[in-house]
């Protein structure tokens, strides 16, 4: 590689910028090439519809969707202000698709979040000095790994969430946290109507010191950033915080108040986080065996503990490693969330289905479908890379 850099340095300047441009060429006529492809055969298609008097267009999207979805929220303006309001059979088709999107992407954004942290665990446990933590990661992992999702999904749900007690018995842990078999329930914020500016401008300070002292870098300005998060924090909560937590209270069909996950996303999210969190453990493992011994004899021998050679050392280096593989889970997660049809679940898919039964625009739907996931793939990789980009470009402060 260094032979090639140096011979590309002493070609002359100008057949170097002729290289340059015909390389620039080449792509430019295949990506022309490539775009011709796609735009005939998409009129060839087109004009095979019209043949049959099927005409493609996506018009049916302004319709009334005269159908109603178990759970979804949709953008509405309320005012001035744009919000979210529950989907009814009085929204358009393509608020019905949004419905399913937003549905999608909860539970896609709750498992990588999960995921992460349950995986990273799990590959820590399988190289634990502990028998019994080894091999029953090791049992988790191999158990899931081959065993369809499919399937996961399915036991979730039926031999799990419908097994909950009936919401008149539901179980109630510390006090905030509602398990019945009508769904699970979390506590939640409401807002306080008596908030004023400057609670919610302290509340804002807070935040943005918070993002702040763990985006930047260096002991001192993460001190002085999380100094500010506290005083912040502590003077919201003297003048009256604008955010307050609303507890779940059983009822005789449920609950009321809090915030309520679906028995239908409940087994979906339980299923994809234990799937992903499986080849997740196996990445972080792979990854913490990839690096030198030497680094755990070094640490022994300057006195660390093997938690805090875990903590300070490895894991730190692990996940500059493991990004791009990580990133490739999160995709097949998301895409993993249209299995959600399989338990009722109204998902992008499931909900695209619902469209295109109702109004037999079929193709249309799989084609909003496909770009749909495609455009979640690109924005989950950029980024991915742009913290690959940040951490390994210009590496550890």
């Amino acid at each position: 590689m260094t032979t090639e850099i140096a011979e590309y340095h002493t070609i002359p300047p100008a057949r170097r910028r002729l290289l340059i441009a015909s390389r620039w060429l080449v792509q430019a006529a295949i990506v022309i090439v490539v775009a011709a492809l796609v735009i005939w055969l998409g009129l060839a298609v087109r004009e095979a519809l019209a043949r049959k008097g099927i005409h493609f267009s996506f018009g049916y999207l302004g319709n009334i969707a005269n159908f109603s979805l178990s759970e979804g929220l949709v953008p509405s303006r309320e005012g001035s202000w744009p919000v979210l309001e529950p989907f009814s059979p009085s929204h358009s088709n393509l608020q019905a698709l949004l419905a399913g999107l937003w549905n999608s992407l909860k539970v896609a954004l709750s498992a990588i979040v999960l995921c992460t942290i349950f995986g990273t665990l799990v590959g820590i446990g399988r190289l634990s000095t502990n028998w019994l933590v080894r091999n029953l990661c090791f049992g988790l992992v191999e158990a899931v790994r081959n065993t369809p999702l499919l399937i996961q999904i399915v036991f979730w749900y039926f031999a799990v969430v419908l097994r909950f007690p009936p919401a008149s018995a539901a179980s109630n842990w510390f006090g905030s946290l509602l398990v019945s078999r009508s769904g699970v329930y979390l506590p939640g914020l409401v807002i306080s109507e008596s908030a004023g500016f400057a609670s919610w401008a302290l509340l804002a300070i807070a935040v943005a010191s918070a993002v702040a002292c763990i985006v930047l870098r260096g002991p001192r300005r993460r001190l002085i950033l999380l100094a500010v998060t506290i005083s912040a924090l502590i003077a919201t909560a003297l003048i009256g915080s604008p955010l307050g937590l609303d507890l779940p209270v059983a009822t005789r069909f449920g609950a009321r108040g809090g915030f309520a996950l679906s028995p239908e996303m409940t087994a979906l999210l339980l299923a994809i986080v234990v799937n992903s969190s499986a080849y997740v453990a196996e990445i972080v493992r792979g990854a913490i065996e990839a690096l030198p011994k030497g680094q755990w004899e070094a640490s022994a021998s300057l006195g660390l503990s093997r938690s805090h050679t875990l903590r300070d050392i490895i894991l730190p280096q692990v996940f500059r490693i493991v990004l791009p593989s990580l990133a490739n889970r999160y995709i097949s997660l998301t895409k993993d969330t249209s299995l959600g049809i399989a338990i009722g679940f109204p998902d992008l898919f499931n909900v695209y289905g619902t469209v295109s039964n109702q109004t037999g625009r079929n193709l249309e739907g799989v084609v909003i479908v496909m770009l749909t996931y495609l455009a979640l793939s690109w924005i989950i990789s950029a980024c991915v890379n742009a913290v690959n980009a940040r951490v390994n470009g210009r590496g550890a402060r």
